[in-house]
């Protein structure tokens, strides 16, 4: 028992010890995660519309107190900003929201009047009662009265709204010069002693009793002069830091300046687009069949009301020109009023980045990476830096997608341009962070303070990323870990099944029926049934050969190479080859525009023109041919080994017609008399007379009968005297009569 005392204590202390560890590990975690949510600062955005409704004031109401509640619970700072819209509101509806905007029920939550367009009247009274205006440099704010001055009873709730002081940046007399035109306002700066400057917005009036009171004036500078109506704009606002703190060009450099993540700008959809949501899966290498796909998938989700599409891009990239009008496509769906999301679970590269560049936003996993758009020309076996001319085509194709979408062009340039050197930059004014190359830092005259290059912008590699690093160089938003984060983060519900739309069947057939062996197959097989049916005429070879034509024609239509144009040329051609078969005799214009035509369609329908040079389609138009080229030699080899092989074929030796001068008759067996088993045998050496040119061939008049003949020789003219020199069935062999 005394032995076994210090080992139990020692494990009590043991057990002790791990439990208070673990408890400090517990508490740590619960700290972290608290200070990580502390954070992330959380914000809504409402749009106010002219005029003011109830509706928006409800909307307001309620996106403001929840916002409230969030940041009480959760310990989080909480912005609600209110883009405001130019138009006429009544005053009694402005003067409501701006009380519920300065009343203690959301005192925990910021407000922020975002003005990206002018606006004036009684709408502006609404800005006015914000923590914050933030206007667009070339909006313009003012005028409440509209040329006039507003009632002195309106006049008074404006006041009282802005006593509240929710708003730094305004006092009463600034306010009373947005109110009336009669009113003055001046700008001074005044020597408080102690070596202290400060600046005040007063009236004439009032500047005039500060100096009679000998406050010390440094500076004076008058912003509005009485009998003219104030309005005043973004860029004069920042210089004078009056009324708005700050600028913005857009929604996104707003919240960037704010330090708010994406969705705060993202404005509550109605149910019903929550609930309609496509989700299109595109995988794999992007080329002529994966373009037509995709576009399908687009225009049905469109055709059905989508208000939302989210694309799960898993590609290593694919043809430049897919890549680049597949990408327009989506990037252009915003002008539609549908929201386009990327989810890129692995990898999006080359067209892949492409893709997710040209939508809205750009969710991705921790590790998933994006990136390297070099183009490169897929020559057979190798691949073949493109031209400059092509880097330059897709860099600005880049840049404009980058623009687009609000994301640092420069970035997304080196994606493709190996060469470009990427720049942290900060706003002299604002501090915003951005990232530029050195030409565009040039160009902003230094509005911009160059910082450190981007670690992952080195001369000679292309600019890859994961999501985390996509998210601080403000391509992508924060990471998510999978589809349910990625709902969580669009605002839909998280029992909503998305309906994802991959390959069917069909897609999958129109795959495989557009690679080179199976159209190899196709061309083989349907040449083959011409031969035979050319040989036997039963009819059922020739409905085959139709039959693999038009499946070769429906994969390439659906496959995004062939149109009416390709299908009409091969219909036309194969006529002109009919004509000149069936109806005019011999070979000429019809027999060789036929050939060219058919050959023709066939090439255009198996690829697309890229726009990216001439010997690179001229390229891709040899390696279309090559599978027809391929057919005609094993039509060629096959032709050989049927005609030898195919008369001791059991069961198929009986298509061969075997010659009359083989066939072996039992004596008492009946048959046709000789002149009857070989038609116009008596004609050898009768004379007659051509009714046609023969060339070479036409019909010629013997012994008193019109007959179908052939020359064997050069053209005869008409009118001209010919003999019978060999008969072979029902053809007539003849030649000039001075010849024989």
């Amino acid at each position: 028992m005394s032995q076994s005392m210090p080992f139990s204590l020692t494990c009590c202390r043991g057990w002790t010890a791990a439990i208070v560890l673990m408890g400090v590990v517990l508490v740590s975690c619960s700290f972290a995660e608290a200070q990580d949510r502390e954070a992330k600062p959380i914000g809504r955005l409402v749009t106010i519309e002219s005029p003011l409704t109830d509706e928006t004031l409800g909307l307001v109401r309620r996106t403001g107190l929840e916002l409230q509640d969030l940041a009480n619970e959760e310990q989080r700072p909480a912005s609600l900003i209110l883009e405001i819209k130019p138009g006429i509101s009544q005053f009694h509806h402005a003067y409501a929201l701006a009380e519920f905007l300065t009343s203690p029920a959301i005192s925990a939550v910021s407000t922020i009047a975002w003005v990206p367009e002018t606006i004036s009247g009684n709408n502006v009274l609404v800005a006015l009662s914000c923590n914050d205006i933030v206007l667009h440099p070339q909006a313009s704010i003012g005028d409440m009265g509209r040329g006039k001055a507003l009632p002195d009873d309106q006049q008074t709730i404006v006041k009282t709204i802005v006593a509240k002081r929710r708003n730094i940046n305004v006092n009463e007399p600034l306010a009373l010069a947005l109110m009336d035109p009669a009113e003055s306002l001046v700008q001074l700066t005044i020597d408080t002693g102690n070596g202290e400057r400060e600046t005040r917005l007063v009236s004439e009036a009032t500047a005039s009793q500060l100096l009679d009171d000998g406050v010390i004036i440094t500076e004076r500078k008058t912003l509005k002069e009485p009998g003219v109506p104030y309005s005043i704009s973004g860029r004069d606002a920042q210089r004078q830091k009056i009324l708005a703190s700050r600028t913005a060009e857009d929604r996104r450099e707003l919240i960037d300046t704010y330090g708010l993540p994406i969705e705060s700008i993202r404005e509550l959809a109605p149910a019903e687009d929550i609930e309609n949501v496509a989700y299109i899966e595109l995988h794999d290498m992007i080329d002529d069949v994966f373009f037509a796909f995709a576009m399908r998938q687009i225009n049905q989700a469109v055709s059905s009301g989508a208000k939302l599409i989210i694309f799960e891009i898993d590609s290593p990239g694919g043809y430049l020109w897919a890549s680049q009008d597949l990408s327009k496509a989506i990037a252009d769906l915003s002008k539609r009023d549908i929201r386009t999301v990327a989810y890129i679970p692995e990898e999006a590269f080359s067209g892949g980045a492409m893709l997710a560049v040209g939508c809205d936003e750009i969710y991705m996993k921790p590790e998933a990476t994006i990136g390297n758009a070099i183009p490169v020309l897929m020559m057979p076996g190798v691949l073949v830096e493109a031209e400059a001319k092509l880097l330059s085509g897709e860099v600005k194709h880049l840049r404009e997608l980058a623009e687009m979408k609000n994301r640092p062009a420069a970035v997304i340039e080196a994606f493709a341009d190996q060469n470009l050197e990427v720049f942290e930059v900060t706003h002299k004014e604002t501090g915003r962070k951005w990232y530029m190359s050195d030409d565009e830092i040039h160009k902003a005259n230094g509005e911009w303070i160059k910082g450190p290059r981007i670690t992952e912008s080195r001369p000679g590699i292309a600019v890859i990323v994961n999501g985390n690093r996509a998210h601080e160089l403000k391509i992508a938003e924060t990471p998510v870990s999978g589809p349910d984060e990625l709902k969580e983060r669009l605002g839909i519900p998280l029992d909503t099944k998305f309906r994802v739309v991959e390959r069917s069947w069909v897609d999958t057939l129109v795959f495989y029926l557009n690679s080179s062996w199976v159209t190899g197959m196709l061309f083989f097989l349907a040449i083959v049934c011409i031969y035979i049916e050319m040989a036997t005429m039963t009819g059922f070879f020739g409905i085959i050969a139709a039959a693999a034509f038009g499946v070769f024609f429906w994969s390439r239509m659906l496959g995004g190479t062939a149109t009416g144009l390709e299908i009409g040329m091969f219909v036309l051609g194969l006529s002109c080859l009919a004509l000149e078969i069936f109806v005019i005799p011999g070979f000429g214009v019809f027999g060789v525009s036929g050939i060219l035509m058919v050959v023709g369609s066939l090439v255009m329908a198996s690829n697309t023109l890229t726009g990216m040079g001439i010997e690179y389609d001229v390229e891709r138009a040899m390696i279309s041919f090559a599978p027809f080229a391929a057919s005609l030699v094993g039509v060629i080899i096959f032709a050989m080994l049927i005609s030898r092989y195919l008369p001791s074929i059991p069961f198929l030796k009986e298509m061969v017609l075997a010659p009359p001068a083989a066939e072996v008759f039992d004596p008492h067996e009946p048959r046709l008399r000789p002149e009857y088993s070989r038609p116009h045998a008596e004609l050898v050496g009768e004379v007659g007379k051509a009714v046609s040119v023969l060339r070479p061939a036409g019909k010629a008049q013997i012994a008193g009968r019109l007959y179908d003949v052939v020359s064997d020789g050069p053209f005869i003219e008409d009118g001209s005297s010919i003999s019978v020199v060999e008969v072979h069935g029902n053809r007539i062999v003849v030649r000039l009569t001075n010849d024989v």
